[in-house]
């Protein structure tokens, strides 16, 4: 049976449009009992494709016509990597890496080679102190959101943490972490948000016989931009301290709905510009519910402080909701359905005077379908809406953009 899909994909290949032959090749290819073995219990090998379409790839605003034309294009990925798991006395060693090749059809001077790794050691020292350590690193396309340009600008992120917690009574703990982020722009013009965060946090835990939790967390924020100096420092100040002091809970309502909370108090001040602190309440709330077993629901509200891809305005006091849902048709097809919607408040933590309310907002809408011949393949299509109305001048004006991708991945 497999052997005749083998065959089957390739007759589709030929007739289907390039990007989408790929795909689908690749995963006939690979349909087959020895391309599908299990290569190594440590190490598993994986390959994936996608062809996707957007009609607004610049995330260009309403009026403004596209730099070359139309404003719609179609991308290919194709993707290469492994995951690996490896317990070394109690400790375990997990982590990944993959390399991607994206390839645009109208606008190729966005084409670019993708990395990603991802390395995690969950230590254990004794019966009651515990923790993880790790880093990855990232380089991907700079979203277009928040920087229009006709260049290409490659985004590169890094972390490095490691955290501990010690449970000194069955029913408490105490755990500690450190964390840094680093942001890097290739393009000069972007340049300027190159940006960089230390994060240390403090925290107690409650841990309920239910499997519930309660406890108050203290961290704290000490983000830089390294290239903001002279008279762009005086302007847009060159970095902030946070201080946040929150509630840290999880309660297992039922079997059915589970509820989480990060909330608190929060400082934000620039590090130069003591007229654009601000400070107030910040939080999270998730609720998870599964009324039936084949469906579960997540909803989340927010007000948080949050990073920007901008040149003028690098920080926004985000407020936001989604309601997302899952559900598992069969054992092999599985429905994902999303809402989002998020409004930034750029003025609240920049001190710029900006045209309008200095604010924009976002509503993004998603569909997809996702089916499994085999365990471990799987084929997706997604399609998606977004809408944006905002200010701008700073990159952020009314925009709206659709599109739908087809997409595949095999482990070996």
């Amino acid at each position: 049976m497999l052997n005749f899909l083998h065959k089957k994909a390739i007759a589709s290949a030929i007739s289907a449009p390039p990007g989408l032959g790929a795909v689908v090749l690749l995963f006939g290819t690979l349909a087959s009992p020895c391309a599908l073995a299990d290569i190594s219990d440590t190490i598993k090998p994986f390959a994936a494709a996608s062809y996707s379409y957007d009609d607004n790839l610049m995330r260009l605003p309403d009026v403004v016509a596209g730099f070359d034309g139309p404003r719609s294009d179609t991308s290919r990925l194709l993707q290469a990597g492994f995951l690996f798991n490896r317990p070394i006395g109690r400790q375990i060693l997990t982590g990944q890496a993959k390399w991607s090749k994206v390839s645009f059809n109208r606008f190729n001077q966005f084409d670019y080679d993708g990395k990603d790794f991802l390395a995690d050691l969950e230590w254990h020292v004794g019966n009651h102190l515990e923790g993880h350590a790790g880093a990855s690193y990232s380089q991907t396309l700079t979203p277009f959101s928040d920087f229009q340009s006709n260049v290409r600008n490659l985004r590169t992120e890094r972390r490095e943490y490691v955290d501990g917690a010690w449970r000194f009574h069955p029913s408490w703990r105490v755990r500690s972490g450190i964390t840094r982020e680093r942001y890097s722009y290739d393009l000069p013009a972007q340049a300027f948000s190159n940006w960089s965060e230390d994060a240390t946090e403090l925290g107690l835990d409650y841990l309920a016989p239910s499997g519930s939790r309660i406890g108050l967390q203290l961290r704290h924020l000490d983000g830089s931009y390294p290239n903001r100096l002279g008279d762009a420092s005086a302007v847009y100040g060159n970095g902030y301290r946070q201080d946040e002091a929150k509630a840290n809970i999880y309660w297992e309502l039922s079997g059915i709905t589970q509820i989480e909370f990060l909330g608190g108090w929060v400082r934000h001040r620039n590090k130069m510009l003591a007229g654009r602190d601000s400070s107030g309440s910040n939080g999270r709330l998730s609720v998870y519910w599964q009324p039936l077993g084949k469906v579960r629901f997540t909803g989340m509200v927010w007000r948080e402080f949050g990073s920007v891809d901008n040149s003028l305005v690098t920080s926004s006091l985000n407020t936001g909701a989604s309601l997302g849902s899952v559900w598992t048709i069969s054992a092999k097809v599985r429905a994902e359905a999303q809402l989002r919607r998020v409004r930034r408040d750029f003025s609240a933590v920049s001190g710029l005077t900006l045209p309008g309310d200095g604010r924009d907002t976002t509503s993004t809408a998603s569909l997809g379908l996702t089916y499994a011949p085999h365990p471990k393949v799987q084929l997706g299509a997604r399609v998606f809406h977004e809408r944006r109305t905002g200010a701008s001048i700073i990159d952020s004006g009314n925009y709206r953009a659709k599109g739908v991708s087809f997409n595949g991945s095999v482990q070996f």
